[in-house]
């Protein structure tokens, strides 16, 4: 038997290292598999073995001495990129939480608002309810197979080296905070459009009639008719997942397109 040389062991560990550290950069941003709910050695495991069922289809290593700076510094690159990638993905579900944010403020229900498990802070019910809504809808339509194939993708467009994310790359991740506002607000804006013609009409009524305490009987009336109107809102619910997680995974192909 012919004893295995450094070579080999070089070889052997560069092949696997570099992209799990990719992919555990990734599964550590997402959402969902990356939340506080899902136990550190449940991601590690899920890392390990999309490590060993992607590496195979990967071009070639690059050779470099273990415990090297080069290799550090391709190691942090990797996880950069793995980064990235999964905060894309968590800016698109943080779409949904925020328009239930605003929706929740105008409908007087800011106060109404219960921990997150998956992010450990507190958010208001509606919030979580478009959070629960996204993410039944999320694994529903396989978007998660769909993530697992543009990381697959990632490795020919951006090879394991030393050369990451360009500028333009940190741009386009920057530009993913307006990305969030605006797609927030076209899901509260018909929601919200609908309570200003209501508070219009309470509006009306009290200046028709000043003895009425508008307080007392605007508050109750508003939240039925603005629980009502979200409601009739979910029609377009999906319409929207649909659009933004389209736009999602195109940003996501154009982040890690080769410069």
């Amino acid at each position: 038997m012919e004893p295995i040389s450094e070579q080999q062991i070089l070889q052997f560990v560069g092949q696997y290292i570099w992209p799990l550290t990719r992919i555990s950069g990734v599964l550590l941003a997402m959402p969902l598999i990356g939340a506080r709910v899902v136990p550190a050695r449940v991601r590690l495991a899920l890392a390990f073995a999309l490590a060993v069922l992607v590496t195979p289809l990967l071009p070639p290593m690059p050779e470099v001495k273990l415990m090297s700076l080069q290799m550090m510094v391709i190691s942090m690159q990797q996880l950069v990129i793995g980064l990235a990638m999964g905060f894309s993905l968590q800016v698109f579900m943080q779409i949904f939480v925020l328009g239930g944010q605003v929706i929740a403020g105008k409908l007087g229900l800011g106060f109404a608002a219960m921990n997150d498990p998956s992010t450990g802070v507190s958010i208001p019910l509606i919030s979580q309810f478009y959070s629960i809504t996204v993410t039944l809808l999320f694994f529903a339509v396989d978007a998660h197979l769909l993530v697992i194939e543009a990381l697959t993708a990632s490795f020919y467009s951006i090879p394991i080296g030393t050369v990451g994310l360009d500028q333009q790359a940190i741009l386009m991740i920057v530009g993913l905070g307006s990305w969030m506002f605006s797609s927030s607000l076209v899901i509260a804006l018909p929601l919200l459009t609908a309570l200003l013609v209501v508070n219009l009409a309470f509006g009306v009524m009290g200046r028709a009639a000043p003895q009425m305490n508008i307080f007392a009987v605007g508050f109750p009336l508003t939240l039925v008719f603005g629980l009502f109107l979200m409601w009739l809102s979910l029609v377009s619910f999906l319409p929207n997942f649909n659009t933004f997680m389209y736009e999602a995974l195109q940003f996501l192909q154009n982040l890690v397109q080769n410069p």
